[in-house]
């Protein structure tokens, strides 16, 4: 009799295999929201390592010398180093715990937990993504102002890196990063509320 439903539910739902009664959409979710994290990470590194230098042509000030330059450069590596860890690797990751949850346990989201788990989703996206790209472009531009005149450069004074740079984008990388928080926080919430419930 077992071998008669099976095959009725796999054509339900499309699924074949130990996941064929899956039926949590949140893991889904989070796995092409790392997809997509990646391909921006992944447009930002070539823009990073600027492949078309090795044929002579710079289109922009090279950052690789805002990276080795220091200074408010830093922001820009740092920003980029957190983008990949908690905008690519986490968000992946995350769809762990919602597979564990719905697939594993069966513990679907629904009602108020649904609505957590959406605050979760796109406050943490677009809070990491928009601090962090907020972080690089700024870090950027602080490189690129400090590197001397001959290299390309405006040979800004640290003091002129701030006010020109980096004070314009402290607040909103700062208030952007708290809405991630928060959306991870959601998460957080999400996750005590439907795992405690049957």
């Amino acid at each position: 009799m077992t071998a008669s439903v099976q095959p009725q539910k796999e054509a339900e739902t499309g699924v074949n295999g130990p996941f064929a009664n899956v039926k949590g959409k949140w893991a889904g979710r989070w796995i092409w929201a790392a997809v997509i994290q990646g391909a921006i990470v992944t447009i930002i590194t070539v823009l990073m390592i600027q492949p078309l230098s090795y044929f002579n042509i710079t289109p922009y000030f090279n950052p690789a010398m805002v990276i080795a330059g220091g200074g408010g450069g830093t922001w820009m590596f740092t920003g980029y180093i957190i983008y990949l860890v908690v905008g690519v690797v986490g968000v992946a990751v995350t769809a762990i715990f919602y597979f564990y949850l719905e697939g594993v346990q069966g513990k679907v989201y629904h009602g108020l937990s649904n609505y957590i788990a959406w605050g979760h989703y796109v406050l943490m996206n677009v809070g990491v993504a928009s601090s962090m790209i907020l972080m690089i472009y700024g870090g950027y531009l602080a490189g690129w102002s400090g590197a001397a005149v001959s290299s390309g450069g405006l040979g800004y004074t640290n003091y002129q890196i701030h006010v020109t740079y980096l004070s314009h984008f402290e607040d909103p990388i700062g208030g952007l990063a708290l809405v991630a928080s928060i959306g991870i926080l959601l998460g957080g919430m999400g996750y005590i509320l439907r795992s405690r419930t049957k």
